[in-house]
């Protein structure tokens, strides 16, 4: 029987109510549990409430930078906002992002470069480049800078003097570095010396100290004698008058400057307007005064600091200096003491005399009379350092000063030095000799070789064998620090007589500075 057509329009209308309700709950299904596939295929997801949608593409392993991971953070931010609104309308919210395999590329900051060592940091020295009449027309005119000898010899190879050509079949010396030099070249010397200082600077800003290449003491030896007090005073004040107007006195009015005093500091001291008085006044001029100033020997000023004389040997390398001390290390010395010097007959002060009459006496004294027949031995290298390399102990009394040359020829030669006043060596060179007298040195006071109240070689044979060796070996390791080395040369094992003193000069600088702050 038929169906009456009504009805089959109800069914009709059943069935497509039905199956739009089937479409609709699947799409909601599909909606909520069906993601992107996992093998590259991409889905759009359709929002029922009418939002934007959103087209979110799963891509396999991927390689994005910082910027591309932010755009990737937005997307998903994005996403989750949808869910957010989905389930305010009562629908499921989305599933996490699935994993991204992502490689990050990493900023890598280099660390700024360490700053260069500088070796002369705090070293630097600036060297002035004064008018030549204040040094080298000095020594152009060498023949008039002593009144009774040329001083020419002596200043040629850049002050060092003539070459020792070692005649003798002794072999005092070594063949090489060894010269006729003179004790008041010293100005000479440093000056060469300076020229190739490694820490040599143009730029007065770097510098820690102020040289001031002035040879003050073949200055006023010109006019020592039969010349008027203001010609003697005339180069210095030319000097402290072209000094005032450099910026780099002004920056510290002198206090960072020094020169080199070739002779003793009496020289530079005379206290009186009184034409017979002795010496320039240099040292008290108002200028000078600031200055530090380093002479041969101190006159216990503030402002002197006085450096070694000038020794016969000049080495150009380290192993130069090791092979003489080794040598003297190894020297058979067959006389307890040694005595080196002329007598001065007309001195009530002076204990040269009775040295003389003692060594003379004694078989354990090898004396080196200066001058027989007219020869002056002192100043010849071969016969003084011969002498005190065979001797143990070397007397170094007082000569026309308290200090002698004579000191640090002992000391080259590995000989104790025996003093008899303070001021002849403790209280003088404090930057280069150990602050304890006796490791190095003995000491007997002058008066009581005068009163006869200590008879010389009975004190020096009482010291032990031990104590002589101790002593010679601290002599020896002295070597380096009293001789000045050859012109041009560096050593890189030791510290000679010259860098001692810059040394020495920058410390005091750098006292000067720390005063200042406070």
């Amino acid at each position: 029987m038929k169906k009456p057509p009504l009805k089959k329009f109800y069914d009709l209308i059943r069935f497509v109510l039905l199956t739009t309700f089937i479409f609709y709950i699947s799409m909601l299904l599909l909606d909520y549990y069906l993601p992107s596939s996992n093998h590259g295929i991409s889905f759009f997801f359709f929002n029922i409430t009418a939002t934007n949608h959103t087209q979110v593409r799963k891509p396999s392993t991927i390689s994005i930078n910082s910027s591309e991971i932010r755009n990737y953070t937005t997307i998903v931010n994005a996403t989750h906002h949808e869910g957010e609104i989905r389930k305010n309308n009562l629908s499921p919210p989305p599933p996490p992002p699935p994993p991204l395999n992502i490689t990050k590329n990493i900023e890598v900051v280099a660390k700024p470069p360490k700053e260069k060592f500088d070796p002369c940091s705090g070293r630097y020295v600036y060297s002035y480049d004064l008018p030549s009449i204040f040094n080298e027309d000095l020594v152009k005119d060498c023949k008039s800078l002593n009144k009774w000898f040329n001083m020419c010899p002596y200043l040629s190879n850049l002050g060092l003097g003539e070459r020792v050509i070692e005649k003798s079949r002794r072999k005092v010396l070594l063949k090489n570095s060894w010269y006729v030099t003179n004790q008041f070249s010293l100005e000479v010397i440093f000056h060469e010396i300076m020229k190739h200082y490694k820490c040599l600077t143009n730029d007065s800003s770097l510098a820690s100290a102020i040289y001031v290449p002035y040879y003050p003491g073949l200055d006023v030896g010109k006019y020592l004698w039969d010349f008027s007090i203001s010609r003697r005073d005339e180069t210095p004040k030319k000097l402290m008058n072209w000094l005032r107007e450099k910026a780099e006195w002004k920056k510290m009015m002198g206090k960072d400057h020094f020169m080199v005093g070739g002779r003793t500091g009496f020289d530079f001291r005379r206290g009186s307007e009184d034409e017979s008085d002795w010496g320039t006044k240099l040292m008290f001029m108002p200028e000078a005064s600031k200055m530090a100033i380093l002479p041969i020997e101190s006159s216990s000023w503030d402002n002197d600091f006085p450096i070694p004389y000038p020794t016969y040997f000049h080495p150009s390398k380290d192993k130069e200096i090791l092979q003489w001390q080794e040598r003297m290390r190894k020297m058979k010395r067959n006389y307890l003491f040694s005595f080196a010097g002329a007598p001065r007959p007309n001195s009530t002060y002076s204990i040269r005399n009775d040295l003389i009459h003692h060594c003379k006496t004694s078989k354990s004294c090898k004396l080196l009379d200066c001058y027989v027949n007219n020869i002056n031995y002192c100043d010849d290298p071969v016969h003084v350092i011969h002498v005190f390399q065979l001797s143990v102990f070397c007397l170094q009394p007082p000569g026309d000063s308290y200090t002698r040359r004579s000191t640090f020829d002992s000391i080259l030669a590995g000989c104790i030095p025996v003093f008899f006043h303070p001021n002849s060596a403790y209280k003088q060179y404090l930057w280069h000799l150990p602050k304890n007298g006796s490791s190095y040195s003995v000491f007997i006071p002058q008066q009581d070789v005068q009163t006869k109240r200590t008879i010389i070689q009975d004190t020096l044979s009482r010291f032990s064998k031990e104590q002589v060796l101790a002593m010679r070996e601290q002599v020896i390791r002295m070597i380096p620090s009293i001789i000045y080395r050859k012109p041009g040369s560096r050593l890189e094992k030791f510290e000679d007589a010259f860098d001692v003193a810059v040394k020495g000069v920058i410390q005091r600088i750098e006292g000067i500075k720390r005063k200042e702050l406070l």
